[in-house]
């Protein structure tokens, strides 16, 4: 007679005898987690306050700086301009990764509400600056202050799982695309509201400080979403959260052995422990590169369209590059919200990452094609171009822009997958603050390396004005 020793070994740990029953396992899909709509909700409206506090000074910035007379040189306005901007990318990532490894300390929710009261008061403070140092330490503590994105991209990775974050992750990464329409709007139409609006808000105190209501309008809608947060976000760090729970995160019931295991909290990795991973440096590595290449393109995009046409550009007018830009956002709305969610349910993750990434090449080369265009349509006795150049041009630019905002969404792929190969959820706040920081790193210098290599290109006609071309496709 067979022993049961052997009689056990002999059979499969996956039982399958029955084949029916085999077969719905396999048919057998998860059934969607219902989204946390209203705790989604608040950190959406959390995640607007960065880009709107980051991009509403953008149509003001150049006057301000004029204002405070720091030169009679109207050239030399872009450098300072460009100091204030830099200043608060720096200043984040002096602070992302520190806020990251508070956060799976004390938890998510004080974090966020910190950070996020933080940047509404320095944003508020900005208008009132009447000097360049009060603008740049304002900035700075600003910067400090938003670091806490890594954190809020971790809130979202544990209130969602694998069965509803398709569609929780399209609409959270709207926040960003609104919110870089939004701040331009509020800084280009509240920027001296007392001239703009004498009947209405002729007020002394806004014609002293005509740079404070598009801050003060950035500071309500921060405050607001606090607000929403502190009635709806619940704490999201598994440790806090069972401890809540339980009474004490090392509580134990004796009854029970599982129990145990729920309420003891994981310990979160240490940085070279993380590093150590392929995984997570790879995303490290490569967050870097996208926010660079990223960065690159929108300065670039910028600059070319200003160019004048002979030089290399298209000569655009403020006023058709904001609509440009406001193209964008709108584009990369539509993507996130009509598109993403199809895209995260079909294909994987990681082979869409690398689709993405292997994008932004082509977005550099098509470029240069939209000069030749707008020099083939040029009126050389007036200057202007034709009507079926522009509308071939806006095409282009559509196109460009539509071919970038897809490269884009390795953005939000880069925070699924490094949500998907934390190696504990205890780490999660910790792995999202190191890709953030690599990312944050290339947009500290980024602005300054793009904007140089392309002046030069075009100063002493390297390659026929386009060696920044050349650098940035290889």
């Amino acid at each position: 007679m067979t022993p049961a020793s052997d009689h056990d070994e002999t059979c499969p740990l996956l039982r399958t005898s029955n084949p029916h029953n085999a077969e719905a396992q396999i048919a057998e899909k998860p059934k969607p987690t219902p989204l946390p709509k209203a705790q989604l909700t608040a950190l959406c409206i959390v995640r607007l306050v960065e880009p709107i506090a980051f991009t509403q000074i953008f149509p003001y910035v150049n006057e301000f700086m004029s204002d405070l007379h720091l030169t009679d040189d109207p050239s030399k306005i872009g450098f300072y301009s460009g100091l204030v901007e830099s200043v608060f990318a720096i200043s984040q990532l002096c602070s992302i990764y520190q806020w990251a490894k508070i956060s799976d300390v004390v938890g998510r929710r004080p974090v966020v509400f910190v950070g996020t009261i933080g940047l509404a008061t320095t944003t508020l403070m900005f208008g009132l600056s009447k000097s360049l140092a009060v603008v740049l330490v304002v900035r700075c503590l600003g910067g400090l202050f938003s670091g806490t994105i890594a954190v809020v991209h971790s809130v979202l990775g544990e209130i969602t799982d694998s069965t509803n974050q398709m569609v929780a992750l399209p609409i959270y990464c709207l926040a960003w695309p609104i919110g870089s329409i939004i701040g331009p709007l509020i800084g280009g139409t509240f920027s001296h509201p007392a001239s703009k609006y004498p009947e209405m808000l002729g007020y002394q105190f806004l014609k002293d400080y005509p740079y404070f209501l598009p801050c003060f309008i950035a500071s309500v809608i921060a405050i607001i979403g606090v607000s929403l947060g502190f009635v709806f976000l619940e704490e999201t760090l598994p440790s806090k959260r069972k401890s809540k729970k339980s009474g004490s995160p090392n509580a134990t019931t004796n009854d029970d052995p599982t129990t145990t295991v729920l309420v003891l909290p994981e310990k979160p990795f240490s940085v070279s422990k993380l590093l150590s991973i392929p995984v997570i440096s790879a995303l490290a590595v490569s967050g870097f590169m996208l926010s660079y290449i990223g960065v690159s393109f929108d300065v670039v995009f910028v600059l070319f369209c200003y160019s004048p046409i002979k030089s290399g550009g298209l000569s655009f007018s403020a006023s058709q590059i904001g609509y440009s830009l406001a193209a964008a956002g709108a584009i990369s709305a539509v993507i996130q919200l009509c598109i993403m969610s199809y895209l995260l349910r079909t294909f994987d993750s990681a082979k869409m990452y690398n689709f993405c990434m292997a994008l932004w090449p082509y977005t550099f080369l098509v470029l240069p094609i939209l000069n030749l265009l707008a020099r083939a349509g040029l009126d050389e006795t007036t200057g202007e171009l034709g009507t079926t150049t522009i509308t071939l041009l806006w095409v282009g630019i559509a196109f460009v822009l539509m071919l970038s905002k897809v490269a884009s969404l390795a953005y939000s792929l880069s925070m699924l997958l490094t949500k998907e190969n934390a190696p504990n959820a205890a780490s999660l706040g910790q792995s999202n603050g190191i890709v953030q920081f690599a990312m944050c790193f290339a947009r500290s210098f980024a602005p300054f390396v793009v904007s140089a290599l392309f002046a030069i290109s075009m100063e002493y006609n390297l390659l026929c004005g386009y060696l920044w071309l050349a650098i940035m496709v290889t």
